[in-house]
């Protein structure tokens, strides 16, 4: 039986959700929603989440005065909330702080890793990034700072549990070499074979519970050690299905997972230490990594010291959830860094959907109500077109977006050029047919919108069937 299982990255709870996040979960949606039209809906699982353990998130919950366990219940909501509002068709949310659903499943998993002979005890001494939550190297070190968080990490020394990771290297570029385990876009497999060219060292994988308040995943046989982010985090793709647990048949119908939809500033825990993981404990490896870039505002990173951070939550109350799944979907290409602005955003949706797609349906609406008095139900979903397929299997959303908007420009310039509102006063069968091409091809947009903007979809869709104009789709200038 054909399945298809897709994660995001879990969310690190430490702070409230951004436009990556949003960016993150319309991607992966819309891959599912897609998935779900060819394989049906009991055959696609898609897991999204929240990681919660990590100094971070103990500092974070000591600056805003709350109890850890507190902290996290409500940023939790805040994300979840999110997804709510953006339409986000999940099966399923993990939290790895659920010691019921979770826990089992990564201690399990490091058991095998044990059993390996993979896991020993030793001393860490390095710099440790608390905005990252890891261990980074000197050489990696822009003036002494992490690149990503601009600040300086901080010099450990702890005795921890470490991962035989330098045992896998070869194995692992074999994997992503041979494109078993696929790596999109290429530039980001070119650069994680650069990564292990330049050696693989073993990983530091527990931290002592005191230093972490006690707030994380035991270590089987040894609660003085909680599992480090790999074990615990990374856990969650095969916990959330139930891995070695008594209720497994979820793992044995969707593992190995066919897509990680993760941020670039994640490739490395994905494409290396992860497969390790999983060669390690014998279990198959994911399918395909797509890997997204950063979100920019005016070029720039987005930052409160800058005052251009755009919060998702005022995108959508104030434009609705479709207009913003528009913008993540076509105007944010799918593997590279990309730009918003609230006036690319205004010139988007003005030009795209209010005098695009809205127009368009209003259009062709109005004059099928006029002229085309017999329902039109009867149109059957054709064949989803061969490139747009294309797209939408390599994952290339942009581009896939892109040629359903050429099909709206093909339908108005036909209404141009063919002018039926004239035509039906002179050659009213002539007419009729070009209008019912028109709708036709209104339809066949109505679904391959499906995966990008689902209400709207609906709306037209009901709208034809019905044969009554819609109420107003994105047609309110802003």
């Amino acid at each position: 039986m054909s399945k298809f299982y897709i994660t995001t990255a879990i969310d690190y709870v430490n702070s409230s959700p951004h436009l990556g996040h949003a960016l993150e979960k319309v991607q992966a949606d819309a891959v599912a929603r897609h998935q779900r039209i060819l394989l049906g809906d009991n055959n696609v699982y898609f897991l999204t989440g929240t990681d919660e353990h990590g100094i971070k998130i103990v500092r974070s919950a000591k600056m805003a005065g709350k109890d850890v366990k507190n902290f996290a219940d409500d940023n939790v909501k805040i994300f979840k909330k999110l997804s709510e509002k953006l339409n986000i068709s999940n099966n399923d949310f993990i939290r790895t702080s659920d010691e019921k659903r979770h826990w089992p499943g990564a201690q399990a998993l490091w058991k095998k890793l044990v059993e390996a002979g993979d896991i020993y005890m030793g001393t860490y001494k390095g710099y440790y990034c608390v905005g990252c939550e890891a261990y980074v190297m000197e050489r990696d070190l822009v003036d002494g700072k992490c690149s990503d968080h601009n600040q300086e990490p901080e010099l450990i020394e702890e005795e921890n549990y470490f991962f035989k990771l330098s045992k896998y290297a070869d194995k692992i570029k074999n994997k992503i070499e041979s494109s078993e385990l696929k790596i999109l876009p290429e530039n980001k497999k070119n650069e994680v074979l650069a990564m292990i060219e330049k050696g693989i060292e073993d990983i530091s994988f527990s931290r002592p519970a005191e230093k972490l308040k006690n707030w994380g995943v035991p270590v089987p046989n040894n609660e003085s050690q909680l599992m480090y982010v790999w074990c615990d985090a990374l856990a969650n793709y095969i916990s959330t299905l139930g891995y070695s647990s008594g209720d497994d048949n979820n793992f044995k119908k969707f593992w190995p997972a066919d897509l990680h939809v993760i941020g670039k500033d994640i490739l490395r825990f994905h494409a290396i230490i992860w497969p390790a993981m999983l060669l390690s404990a014998g279990l198959e490896l994911p399918k395909t990594l797509f890997v997204h870039g950063h979100i920019l505002s005016g070029g720039k990173k987005m930052s409160k010291t800058l005052g251009n951070v755009i919060d998702p939550f005022d995108l959508i109350n104030e434009y609705g959830a479709d207009a913003v799944r528009y913008y993540l979907s076509r105007e944010i290409t799918a593997f590279d860094d990309s730009d918003i602005t609230l006036e690319k955003f205004k010139e988007a949706y003005n030009a795209n959907l209010a005098n695009g797609l809205g127009n368009l349906v209003s259009r062709i609406m109005k004059m099928s109500e006029q002229h085309l008095q017999s329902q039109i139900s009867n149109l059957k979903s054709q064949k989803l077109p061969e490139d747009y397929r294309k797209f939408m299997e390599n994952f290339e959303l942009n581009k896939a977006m892109d040629f359903i908007w050429d099909k709206i420009g093909a339908l108005d310039l036909k209404i141009q050029k063919t002018q039926p509102f004239k035509l039906i006063k002179t050659d009213e069968k002539k007419a009729k047919e070009i209008l019912t091409e028109l709708v036709e091809g209104l339809h066949n947009i109505a679904e391959m919108l499906k995966p990008f903007l689902p209400q709207t979809s609906e709306k037209i869709l009901h709208s034809i069937e019905t044969n009554k104009m819609p109420t107003p789709l994105f047609l309110r200038k802003i």
